[in-house]
């Protein structure tokens, strides 16, 4: 693990990752390929099973005919890594297992074949959390059908005792494996934070949360990179946040509860400091924004732009007429609503509304966030876009304040959003010089 980084008991949290030297604020305190990896079953039509890019036409396995892959480089890339699973697919079709069933199988196959570059970890997959004991039956029951499932596909080709003979002892039980898989797997995202897999991290799983944390996760690839997003002091804590923090304490707390396994008491759940702010307005007129955003979400599921969108419209302007921007569901729905308006290539709307969503941004990412960052970039594009080359070149700017502390200065999106910069310099020193 990095120079500056040490494994120690946390006060009330178990293991943990501090600092052993000061950690400016941006610095890369981390990077590391998965021990294992797949892309989501939901976009294995659309991401390159090797380098993890979305692209428009993949080639695809064809014996398995699950895994896609940009080109035959990439494919040949896979192929150690593939071969077993692809017999593994082959043998369950037209069938295809969930993700953690694929990405636990995945990991048994890394393990039977240990390459030669496996660093050593901080934290080894033996150590790993089961929190079996401390699971609802309900949930328990889940994991024992993906136990069973995975045994399933697993069948023809490791034999039970290979499987043995590679995994530690904590792991041969197949219920235990796939709950340390469940519990400790990173989402993978792509540049616009958008889920394209999920992956395994053994060192990265001792980070412990906060609702504030002082590190934040962005991917190129597979390849996962933690960055400080404030100064870290020598003895600190290293924390990420394991959910969204754009929500409620009572919905963090008990996200993290079903999904983790433990109450939150950070500084933020204590004192609950945005909850007021994120309830501003009437409670009975921003409940009827909240009560309709499930529906919202499901025509989104569909693809139903139309209908999205006009029901955001109809909610925004009657009764979210009367309730602060900053709420949290009205920010919600204008989201949804930014969404639905880019769908349908109504850029003047979508900007509108995106507009809209900025101020509330700022004050509940107060340090630099990739999805505060992200936002701010959907927004300069769509006013570069309509040719408002100020306001673009304005929104870029502020995109990149924060873009160069989360994703660091060589990271493709950095680039992207620089490249933007410079279009946006140039198109206005034309405009410039044409109009003297």
């Amino acid at each position: 693990m990095a120079p500056k980084l040490q494994r120690f008991v946390s006060p009330g949290k178990g293991n943990g990752v501090r600092a052993t030297a000061r950690i400016r604020r941006g610095e890369l305190v981390y990077s590391a390929e998965p021990l294992a990896s797949c892309v989501s079953k939901k976009l294995s039509r659309e991401v390159c099973h090797h380098c993890f890019t979305r692209r428009e036409t993949l080639l695809r396995c064809s014996q398995c005919k699950m895994t896609r892959y940009c080109n035959i480089t990439c494919q040949k890339g896979a192929w150690c890594s593939h071969k077993r699973e692809c017999k593994c697919l082959r043998s369950l079709l037209p069938r295809i297992p969930t993700d953690s069933v694929r990405l636990a199988a995945r990991l048994i196959f890394a393990l039977l074949s240990p390459s030669d570059n496996s660093s050593e970890e901080l934290y080894t997959l033996e150590e790993h959390e089961s929190h079996l004991s401390s699971m609802s039956e309900q949930k328990k029951q889940g994991l024992s059908q993906l136990a069973t499932m995975l045994q399933l596909y697993l069948t023809q080709e490791v034999p039970v005792q290979e499987m043995t003979s590679a995994l530690p002892p904590s792991c041969q039980e197949p219920l235990n494996l796939i709950a340390k898989v469940t519990g400790n797997c990173f989402t993978i995202s792509d540049g616009e934070l958008q889920e394209i897999g999920v992956g395994l991290y053994p060192s990265l799983s001792l980070l412990n949360h906060d609702c504030r944390p002082n590190c934040v996760m962005v991917f190129e690839g597979t390849n996962l990179q933690l960055r400080a997003v404030r100064d870290i002091n020598p003895e600190e804590e290293l924390t990420i946040s394991y959910v969204e923090t754009l929500s409620l304490t009572e919905d963090r707390r008990r996200q993290l509860e079903d999904q983790y396994h433990f109450t939150c008491h950070c500084q933020r759940c204590d004192s609950q400091d945005t909850d007021r702010l994120m309830l501003s307005g009437k409670e009975e007129t921003h409940r009827l924004l909240k009560e309709a955003i499930p529906k919202l979400e499901d025509l989104k599921a569909e693809s139903n732009w139309q209908a999205l969108l006009e029901n955001c419209r109809h909610l925004l302007s009657t009764v979210g007429g009367d309730v602060p921007e900053e709420n949290l569901y009205k920010l919600r729905m204008t989201d949804i609503a930014v969404d639905a308006s880019i769908q349908l290539e109504l850029w003047e709307e979508a900007v509108g509304y995106g507009k809209k969503t900025l101020p509330a941004y700022r004050q509940y990412y107060p340090d630099p966030h990739p999805v505060h960052g992200v936002q701010l970039m959907r927004v300069g594009k769509l006013q570069h876009y309509l040719e408002h080359i100020k306001d673009a070149f304005d929104t870029f700017r502020q995109a990149y304040e924060i873009i160069k502390v989360t994703h660091g200065e060589d990271h493709p999106l950095t680039a992207d959003l620089l490249m933007k910069m410079k279009e946006c310099h140039t198109e206005l020193d034309q405009y410039s010089s044409s109009s003297h």
